[in-house]
């Protein structure tokens, strides 16, 4: 029995998902407002450390034709510095439409457009991880 977390990965700020102990679900919890790399792997590792991650999956944003654009190729440089720090196996999931996903799902919900914003990022990497987890069973 492990932790696993999931990470969205954008300019302003990580969305931050971590398993149950069983790994079946995935639930969100928090977001972090990027203040810089060092400053953004402080916060990761007190997530890391309380909740005793031992795997991370992130969402890697892929183009509808399966390439990599400008976004993915951040995700990437943000991936080896986090392997550099962390000592952690890591997955890259694709998360094309997780975010449109999440926003439907936000609005359905009939969440007001101020507090999507404030969840967006939490819901996000929470549908990544839910993703992955399912892929394994």
């Amino acid at each position: 029995m492990k932790r696993i977390m999931g990470l969205d990965v954008g300019d302003k700020t990580i969305g931050v998902a971590v398993s149950d102990l069983l790994g079946i679900t995935a639930q969100g919890v928090t977001t972090i407002r990027r203040k810089g790399i060092k400053k953004d792997l402080e916060d990761l590792e007190s997530i890391i450390n309380e909740y005793e991650v031992e795997e991370v999956v992130i969402g890697l944003p892929k183009n509808m034709n399966n390439t990599l654009g400008p976004q993915g190729e951040k995700v990437l440089q943000f991936v080896e510095k986090f392997k550099k720090i962390f000592n952690k196996n890591i997955v890259l999931q694709d998360e094309r439409l997780t975010t449109v996903s999440a926003e439907k799902i936000l609005i359905n919900a009939d969440v007001r457009r101020d507090k999507r914003k404030k969840v967006i990022d939490k819901l996000a990497a929470t549908y990544i991880l839910q993703t992955y987890l399912d892929k394994l069973r």
